[in-house]
């Protein structure tokens, strides 16, 4: 092993896992690669589409639930910051779906108890992970308050109702919307890069969750055209769901989630 990579073997030493290696990674996909994942999630989808969408309806309802209660609680102030975290813990939430495109690959037939009771070959790190995603997104929704805290002020927050108009008609928000764009933007591109492929990976090979987060930022950074138009395609996707009051994501939900096992198995 290379000096390079003792560190990650180390890890592995440390945490009882035996160190698996892999073909050399893809480099340098072309962009176009990123419509050929989606097309494979889609056809994963059609094959016993009831059990994705059943998938996509749980997440459906408990993304409507968190929101209910946000408004219940009046932690409305918090409903855009939750709504961009969300796509950071999402790949950990897909693992069921990974689980389907795993059986489909291998010519099994898809259940809905194999989508449920999923045995990662990484056993307790694919928990870890989902620890470490949503410990992310809560520090995410923690700099958002932050922010308009730094901008606004002890202002209360002025409800959904206001908020656009005070955000585009003065220059505390246009303000507050540049640099929240850009806190926002290093937020979801540290999180998309360290999770897009570790989560599949830990489901797939008997590895631990800080190699496998290293890994995924490796290999986004070896393939930047095509997983910036992923990206791109994720959120476009996202911005629909929440168009539709969040109805899009019984479709789209399991739509991105077999489309990314596919987009980590071609990186293999």
């Amino acid at each position: 092993m290379s000096d390079a990579n003792k560190p990650y073997g180390l890890l592995n030493q440390l945490s009882g896992i035996e160190e698996t290696r892999s073909p050399e990674r893809q480099r340098h996909l072309p962009a176009s690669t990123a419509f050929a994942w989606l097309a494979a999630g889609w056809r994963d989808l059609m094959v016993a589409p009831g059990l994705s969408l059943a998938y996509g309806l749980s997440v459906f309802i408990v993304s409507i639930g968190s929101v209910w209660t946000m408004f219940a609680l009046g932690w409305d102030y918090i409903l855009f910051p939750a709504l961009a975290g969300f796509m950071i813990v999402a790949p950990a939430v897909a693992v069921g779906l990974y689980a389907k495109s795993r059986a489909i690959e291998e010519g099994e037939v898809p259940t809905l108890g194999g989508m449920l009771r999923v045995k990662p070959s990484a056993g307790a790190q694919i928990f870890f992970t989902g620890v470490l995603l949503c410990l992310l997104m809560l520090l995410w929704m923690r700099a958002a308050v932050l922010l308009y805290a730094l901008f606004f002020g002890v202002r209360p927050f002025p409800g959904l109702d206001h908020i656009v108009g005070m955000l585009f008609t003065t220059p505390m928000g246009l303000a507050m919307l540049v640099v929240g764009t850009l806190v926002g933007g290093l937020f979801a591109a540290f999180g998309f890069a360290i999770s897009v492929f570790s989560v599949p990976m830990l489901l797939d090979q008997r590895t631990d969750a800080l190699t496998a987060m290293a890994s995924s930022m490796a290999i986004v950074w070896n393939n930047l055209q095509p997983m910036i138009l992923w990206g791109a395609v994720v959120l476009a996707l996202f911005a629909v769901s929440v168009a539709t009051a969040l109805v899009g994501l019984i479709v789209i939900f399991p739509l991105l989630g077999h489309a990314t096992w596919h987009a980590y198995k071609s990186m293999r």
